[in-house]
């Protein structure tokens, strides 16, 4: 069996503006002296792939380049299938993989079974934004940040040893982290909702203050990430409130508020309702659950119930990445939204109905029932927001500025089915039946496939292209 390495992954559906991704973390890992293969993972279609796919070849890396795009997913599968011997299971397989958030994820955690995997999204940065005059933080405070404006003074560009923060931890025991970290029971977000990761209120400023609670010395930390610069987790409708109290703002997708550490440091915990699957490691030694396979979303939640079983912990290193919020084929902001209202609603049902958990997943009793208290106090929440947009658009004297938000109004207004209570009762009880269905299927299918791929990942190499790049020799 081969040793376990280090595989950075980038997950995209985005082909276009990879290449710049790539060799920003290339020259990260290359100046801070590691070496790691670096792995595409592409959701395009075929025409974006024969569109884009040169890109790939004219970037320069120290690091070898390996693509797995739609004609190595469609030969996985099949071989998948062939292993399988059921035709009744293809869909399902399909559906653990379907071009989606968790579904691409899914073939990272496949592609690096029995390996470090250490992932980034397509519009991430290995360097971070840092308040030029760090406060010191209090007690039980991991880490504090605020907006700027993006021409704001006041904060610095830093760059961090991303490989090495991740390695130090990675399958190690919580006992055996260096003495600097900071040990709790959970994480704990002053502006977001505990479980669902939803703001509890908009503000610009908020800290994460670290829970008490004894974390065993033998925990092994399964999943870690770094700390998020640039964007943070702000929620579509957090970029609304930013758009309502700025009366100067003309195009509300043009934002362009900073998120700047003021401080940070590095913290081990037995849960974390704080994962953030764009800038996160995995020890995948010996397989992990898969992310639900949905469009919606919220793919890595599965892991925020998953890690707090005994005996498993999670990480935040010591460092921080920079997210760009890339708007190159991103859902409108009103689509943006109905889906976290959704998601929102369905992190609620299935924490609730979590009744075991095992190395390779969960298993919950949800069943994707909608009552009409559910989608009544969803329809509350967004036509108070609509009539605020409406309240602003009337209220402004600046003629593009009302157009913008009338706009927004009639885009919410269409997207949550005109504010119609059965219409929308019904529509979002049958996307709930469906992501639920799905997600119970594939979790009782991943422990077979992972059992497949693990003995199979050594014998023959799952279908992959290593990409003939310009290779930048040591030195230059």
């Amino acid at each position: 069996m081969n040793s376990p390495q280090t595989i950075f992954t980038i997950p995209t559906y985005r082909l276009r503006d990879v290449p710049e991704t790539i060799e920003a973390y290339d020259d990260n890992f290359h100046r801070n002296g590691h070496t790691a293969r670096i792995m595409v993972f592409d959701d395009s279609s075929m025409a974006g792939h024969q569109k884009y796919y040169a890109q790939l070849e004219q970037t320069r890396t120290a690091n070898e380049l390996i693509y797995v795009g739609p004609r190595e997913k469609e030969e996985f599968i099949s071989f998948l299938n062939r292993k399988l011997r059921d035709r009744k299971l293809e869909s399902l397989v399909r559906n653990l993989f379907r071009p989606s958030y968790g579904g691409n994820r899914n073939f990272t955690l496949i592609y690096t079974l029995g390996h470090y995997l250490i992932s980034a999204d397509d519009d991430m940065r290995p360097d971070a934004l840092i308040e030029e005059s760090p406060e010191s933080l209090g007690t039980n405070e991991v880490c504090r940040g605020k907006l700027y404006g993006a021409r704001e003074p006041g904060f610095v560009h830093k760059s961090f040893d991303i490989l090495a923060a991740f390695k130090e931890v990675l399958g190690q025991k919580a006992g055996q982290l260096p003495a600097h970290y900071e040990k709790g029971n959970f994480l704990r977000d002053t502006s977001m909702d505990l479980e669902t990761n939803t703001t509890s209120e908009f503000a610009r400023e908020n800290s994460l203050i670290v829970q008490p609670g004894r974390v065993s010395r033998d925990s092994v930390v399964k999943i870690a990430q770094t700390y998020r610069s640039g964007t943070n987790d702000i929620d579509a409708l957090d970029y609304v409130e930013m758009f309502l109290s700025d009366e100067n703002e003309s195009d509300i997708n043009a934002l362009n508020d900073v998120y700047v550490l003021v401080n940070f440091r590095p913290v081990v915990t037995n849960k974390n309702w704080r994962i953030d699957c764009g800038v996160a490691g995995y020890d995948n030694r010996l397989g992990l659950p898969p992310f639900f396979p949905t469009r919606l979303r919220f793919e890595d939640y599965i892991y925020r119930l998953w890690v707090q079983q005994p005996g498993v912990a999670a990480a935040h290193v010591d460092a921080v990445q920079r997210h760009t919020k890339n708007n190159y084929m991103r859902n409108p902001l009103a689509m943006e939204v109905f889906n976290e209202e959704l998601c929102s609603l369905l992190k609620k049902k299935i924490k609730d109905s979590v009744s075991h958990r095992d190395d390779l997943g969960i298993r919950f009793r949800y069943n994707g029932e909608v009552t009409l208290e559910d989608t009544a106090a969803i329809l509350d929440k967004i036509t108070a927001t609509h009539a605020r947009v409406l309240a602003a658009a009337e209220r402004t004297r600046d003629p593009q500025r009302r157009q913008t938000l009338q706009v927004f109004a009639e885009s919410l207004a269409k997207v949550f089915y005109g504010f119609e209570p059965d219409f929308f009762q019904q529509n979002v009880s049958r996307i709930v039946d469906d992501v639920i269905s799905q997600i119970h299927a594939s979790l009782e299918l991943w422990p077979t496939l992972v059992e497949i791929c693990y003995y199979q990942k050594d014998k023959k190499q799952f279908p992959q292209t290593r990409v003939k790049n310009k290779r930048i020799k040591n030195g230059s």
